[in-house]
């Protein structure tokens, strides 16, 4: 595994990827940082500011290739860093899929070695503020107080809920002491979305120390209720929608989590006309969303901080609105899995894409190099920094994926292997993504692919046994 500090990283961009400053869409706040002969001091390191959505697909921004969807502030971002087309999550042990997601995100670590209340386990803005970070948070941390405590210095109308009506979040002003009792908390009185925003935007305009900061704004859009404003929801006609190209009324067998609460928000078998409903309402989210995040990219900019601040932009886990007969995100499809994953700012090139696979766990030891802290023996995720050099290494060869005890996966760079285990009976799916992106046309009894199932179960063993899956050998 490569580690190199923020240092020898922006040596190594340089050399291969210079890009004038005038060249970044931001007008040069979000451009490449250039090297310098310094030493770089205490206060050179980097602010990083985590932009976190929830229940967002991979395809749902427009730069990314969604001709569909408005999103020009996720475009900005794009546009100015590294998009990551095949970051992933490892999956999850519950049905509530953001939970893990999130303790895997926090502590670098794979999924059942994860605590979902992160009890016990150091967490990256938790290494940060220890290292003399303000650590700043709003909006969900969808994990125990405790640990949040631990790792915010600062904060605002935090919810620790799952979800919630977007005009009645129930949310806690930070704690100096640590203590969330349930008589401290009280109902936004805005969006969601703009009740967090508005508090990012607080923090930006009254820091005033020379210590680098930590500002985690975690946003619960897209996740329903959809019920966008009227002004975005107007953007969308359900009638114009296009239905995705694996769109099926019905899964076609039980994949062992039919029935769960996502699942009947719209009925059996879904029609055509519903589902494009459930895309325009999940777009409006999305477009709203992405409003209120440029509100932070013009204050980044208005008050010079983004010259020395890295952005991460990236979605806790996706969806499937349609796609496959499904609605949730309690599946293995690319729809479920994957998420957005942008990176903007000093020492990152600018309006590149990197087709490697990685996870969001991976995002732990990429900020330590990003700013020069070692890696804790802890993190299990691996850097993406040698991703973002002009030879853009892979990190790795495969990933699995694991929902409760009756889904596993594992693909490589061509193939996905899918195995169900539910009423006592196995179930597998084999993809070509090569050929078949949508995940349509099981190849599993294609006499071509047969060594492709034989080395994609041999990987899904060997995945099992090193993260520690309880079903290893079944």
């Amino acid at each position: 595994m490569v580690r190199i500090g923020r240092r020898g990283f922006m040596q190594a961009i340089a050399a291969g990827a210079a890009v004038e400053a005038a060249c970044s869409p931001f007008g040069g706040a979000f451009a490449m940082a250039q090297e310098t002969t310094a030493q770089p001091t205490r206060d050179d390191r980097p602010n990083i500011v985590f932009l976190f959505t929830d229940d967002q697909r991979f395809d749902t921004v427009r730069a990314l290739g969604n001709e569909q969807i408005r999103t020009p502030n996720m475009d900005r971002l794009v546009q100015a860093g590294v998009s990551f087309s095949n970051a992933c999550i490892m999956g999850s042990t519950v049905p509530a899929v953001c939970c893990p997601s999130r303790a895997m995100l926090n502590s670098g670590r794979t999924l059942y070695r994860a605590p979902r209340d992160l009890a016990g386990t150091l967490t990256f803005p938790e290494l940060l503020r220890q290292a003399g970070y303000e650590t700043f948070a709003t909006g969900k941390w969808h994990n125990e107080p405790e640990s949040f405590a631990r790792s915010f210095s600062r904060g605002g109308k935090v919810f620790f809920g799952g979800m919630s009506n977007h005009l009645k979040v129930p949310v806690y002003d930070f704690s100096p002491d640590g203590n969330y009792p349930k008589e401290r908390q009280y109902i936004g009185k805005k969006f969601s979305s703009e009740l967090f925003t508005d508090e990012a935007l607080g923090f930006l305009d009254r820091y005033e120390s020379d210590k680098p900061f930590y500002m985690y704004v975690s946003y619960t859009a897209p996740h329903d209720p959809r019920m966008a404003p009227d002004t975005f929801a107007d953007m969308y006609n359900p009638q114009a929608i296009h239905l995705p190209a694996n769109f099926m009324p019905e899964h076609p067998f039980d994949n062992g989590e039919m029935r769960i609460r996502d699942e009947k928000l719209a009925p059996w078998p879904r029609t055509p006309e519903v589902v494009r409903e459930h895309i325009a309402a999940y777009y409006a989210m999305i477009t709203h969303l992405d409003d209120q995040m440029g509100r932070i990219l013009d204050k980044l900019e208005e008050t010079g901080r983004g010259q020395n601040t890295v952005i991460v932009f990236a979605g806790d886990n996706g969806l499937a609105v349609g796609q496959h007969g499904l609605l949730g995100k309690q599946n293995m499809y690319d729809h479920s899995i994957r998420v957005p994953l942008v990176l903007a700012g000093p020492g990152v090139p600018v309006g590149e894409r990197r087709e490697g696979l990685c996870y969001l766990s991976d995002l732990f030891p990429t900020i330590c190099d990003l700013t020069g802290l070692p890696v804790p023996d802890s993190v299990e995720g691996q850097s993406l920094v040698p991703m973002l050099g002009p030879e853009q290494h892979r990190i790795r060869a495969s990933q699995f994926y694991a929902y409760m005890s009756v889904q596993r996966a594992v693909r490589d760079e061509r193939c996905k292997l899918i195995e169900y285990y539910v009423n006592d009976r196995r179930t597998t799916q084999l993809f070509d993504l090569e050929r078949d992106p949508w995940e349509v046309t099981n190849r599993v009894e294609d006499g071509e692919y047969s060594d492709d199932l034989k080395r994609l179960r041999e990987e899904l063993a060997s995945w099992q046994g090193r993260v520690g899956d309880p079903m290893v050998g079944v």
